[in-house]
């Protein structure tokens, strides 16, 4: 068999897609604190488990499984292209999982349950029998905990060890990874033709364009409301402003979306969703423990 070129098993990877769990993960961090120095090995490693290694699993997971809908979605990818020949891509998976979960484990014991949870939904999203995906409600649930959720307390346990992260944050992780489900909704606007000729029940072919585009938003700004609620009865009143500020430009964003979501979905994910998660930022400084040891 073959070999496939490493310039397409960097792109059956998708390095695009690395950045929400590592801006999860570093959020995750920031709400620990206090970071020491001799923990910045340990972060910079959570950071490669993040992206390169878990995210970089669930995409080559994906692509393999749906490598009949991306032949009609994108033929250009490695598989349906025949760039990536055989099985690789599969083999690639199994890799990439192993890798995985050998660096979580070199981070302590909670870091390789999460890991292993958070691989388990990236195998469950694509893999039968579960096939998750084909559930856009259920589906959409298991990306947004795995790209945020789990990234963000995987990077608060890297900080604080074996202890628990702070019950606050806990409930960022949670919130912010609810609004994710509407962010991953808008990813699935692309793939609606191959998507519905491959019977996927993603919530753009079950619900429509334009109820999927409101559900979609319904989840980022309900999420947000909640967080800001709780950040004003936590007592971070400047925080909890900056983040209404964000979503009240984001709601101008969605008006806009709302009129054609189908078209302008990845516009609003290069402009709303960038608010949305420099929100994220915000609220992990706000639970921050206050001081921050430098050495």
């Amino acid at each position: 068999m073959s070999r496939p070129q490493a310039s397409a098993v960097l792109e059956l990877l998708k390095p695009v897609t690395w950045f929400p769990p590592m801006w999860a993960f570093g959020c995750g961090v920031v709400s620990a604190g206090p970071l020491t120095v001799d923990k910045w090995p340990a972060v910079a490693t959570g950071v490669i488990l993040a992206g390169p290694l878990v995210c970089a699993t669930s995409q080559a997971v994906n692509d393999w499984f749906d490598r009949h809908v991306d032949a009609i979605n994108e033929p250009q990818r490695p598989i349906p292209s025949g760039r990536m020949p055989g099985s690789w891509g599969l083999h690639i998976a199994f890799i990439w999982t192993a890798l995985s979960l050998a660096v979580a484990a070199t981070l302590g014991f909670y870091v390789l349950i999460a890991a292993i949870a958070g691989l388990a939904l990236a195998w469950g999203y694509s893999a039968p029998p579960s096939r998750l995906q084909q559930n856009g409600w259920w589906g959409n649930a298991a990306c947004a905990a795995c790209y945020e959720g789990l990234a963000w307390l995987t990077g608060a346990m890297v900080v604080i060890g074996g202890a628990a992260p702070d019950w606050r944050t806990v409930w960022l992780a949670v919130l912010y990874s609810a609004g994710a489900h509407g962010i991953m909704t808008l990813n699935d606007f692309k793939s609606i033709e191959g998507d519905r000729r491959m019977h996927i029940g993603s919530l753009p072919v079950r619900l429509g364009a334009e109820t999927a585009g409101l559900v979609a938003c319904l989840f980022m700004a309900g999420s947000q409301l909640v967080v800001i609620a709780l950040l004003v009865a936590w007592g971070f009143l400047p925080h909890a402003a900056a983040i209404a500020a964000l979503l009240v430009v984001q709601l101008f964003l969605m008006k806009r979306l709302l009129a054609n979501p189908r078209e302008r979905a990845p516009w609003y994910n290069a402009t709303g969703v960038l608010l949305y998660v420099i929100g994220m930022l915000i609220s992990a400084f706000a639970v921050r423990p206050a001081m921050m040891v430098l050495s």
